[in-house]
């Protein structure tokens, strides 16, 4: 029997989230008969304290479920790495490389793969967003609708549809208040599509379809609100484009073990949208839906990314 540290909660503003994921990954755990120990980075208030905490447990594997802050950003898993603490999904480096949003999307371009036109603004330049022209050039160059959102954050916290320039300033304001530097991003019309890659593969294409408006953080984890269709209704030529993307960029970015990529379909064009290195585990969470289509449960899908990241 293996011990198991899961790492759940945390101080980010996808907390709540991750406490969701983190339970449902102890609950199949326990099932699967591992020696599981609960550790929320919450209760730890230096990396320090929360490093020596997991290192007394003298566990096999730190299963990271945390959402947003120093979870996914590299800090934790280079303080991980350092001690010789294994943990599941990418290492540190790709960590910083995805969490950054702009960063992400510079490098996966580089690949040639398509994104939507972008524009970066960040916090310590404020002053110089006051002028509203200067919102009236960013529409100009992105159109509307526009998306805005915070440039390191997940689970959809701070994010606005822009449908009209009078709303921008509002919509950058309610984005800052969670990071210090924004995206704002060209709206891509069409259908939302994800691909969560397991050891190396792409998994089955998954669409999402909000039953209204679009999948904002209401509908992301409300129940009955969205609809997930598994595998996405598309044709084969589309969905290995989407997969072959999705490959490219995961590699791009240095990911390993298990992540998830977004994209937005108009037409026959998918734009890159975003990596998930640590994907939600709930019951509305898209990798675990994904793996099912291939004959995978939760149960056995945990079991491949705690072997993948012990021999990773």
């Amino acid at each position: 029997m293996k011990k198991i540290v899961v790492l759940k909660g945390g101080i980010s503003n996808e907390r709540e989230i991750s406490l969701i994921t983190g339970s449902e990954i102890v609950k199949a755990l326990k099932d699967l008969h591992y020696e599981v120990c609960e550790i929320d980075p919450a209760d730890y208030p230096k990396l320090s304290e929360l490093l020596l905490a997991i290192q007394q447990e003298q566990a096999d594997l730190v299963f990271n479920a945390l959402h947003g802050g120093a979870g996914e950003n590299g800090m934790l898993a280079a303080a991980l790495e350092m001690a010789g603490i294994p943990f599941t999904a990418s290492k540190y480096k790709s960590l910083c490389l995805t969490m950054d949003k702009y960063v992400s999307k510079l490098i996966v371009a580089a690949e040639g793969i398509p994104c939507p036109r972008h524009i970066l603004l960040r916090g310590n330049l404020l002053e110089d967003y006051n002028d509203p022209n200067d919102y009236k050039a960013f529409v100009q160059k992105l159109g509307l609708p526009l998306i805005v959102k915070p440039n390191d954050s997940g689970s959809s916290v701070g994010i606005s549809l822009v449908q009209d320039l009078n709303d921008l300033k509002a919509a950058v304001n309610e984005a800052f208040r969670h990071c210090s530097s924004v995206l704002l991003e060209e709206y891509i019309p069409g259908r939302e599509l994800t691909v969560s890659i397991l050891d190396g593969k792409a998994l089955p294409v998954v669409e999402i379809k909000p039953l209204q408006g679009w999948y904002d953080y209401h509908n992301k984890y409300t129940k009955g609100q969205t609809q997930y269709l598994a595998p996405a209704p598309i044709d084969e030529s589309t969905a290995h484009l989407v997969q072959s993307y999705a490959l490219r960029a995961f590699q791009a970015l240095s990911c390993s073990v298990y992540g998830r990529v977004d994209f937005r379909l108009d037409g026959e064009t998918p734009y890159f949208l975003e990596v998930n290195t640590l994907p939600g585990m709930t019951a509305l969470s898209l990798t675990p839906m994904a793996a099912k289509v291939v004959g995978l449960s939760f149960a056995d899908l945990l079991q491949q990314i705690i072997k993948n990241s012990l021999s990773y």
